[in-house]
């Protein structure tokens, strides 16, 4: 099974392809697509890359055990649980902007 994930472009924050093709924060509401459904992913990349949004877009195996969507690679599974290490501000832990309802941060 594949994911579609990359980078907001506003934020910098990582986001996944959902179901109804929105991105979303969240690893677990990802649309996954089989083998078979590579001209889906491969449209959805086309149209996603039409917007300028969302950059840094890549195709994640992932495995679902469970109901958990579980990257295979260790590099997207820090990327979906954010950093190893909080980065801190003059002491004070710092949260990056998130999407808004709308999937848009504001500038």
């Amino acid at each position: 099974m594949e994911i579609l994930t990359g980078n907001e472009l506003t934020s910098g924050g990582t986001v996944y392809l959902d179901a109804k093709g929105g991105w979303v924060e969240d690893l677990q509401a990802a649309r996954l697509f089989a083998k078979e459904e590579a001209a889906e992913r491969d449209a959805a990349l086309v149209a996603t890359k039409g917007t300028g949004r969302v950059i840094s877009l890549e195709i994640e195996e992932v495995t679902l055990e469970a109901g958990v969507i579980t990257p295979k690679r260790l590099r997207e599974r820090i990327r979906a649980n954010g950093p190893t290490a909080p980065l801190t501000i003059k002491g004070e832990i710092y949260d990056r902007q998130h999407l808004g309802e709308d999937g848009h941060v504001s500038i």
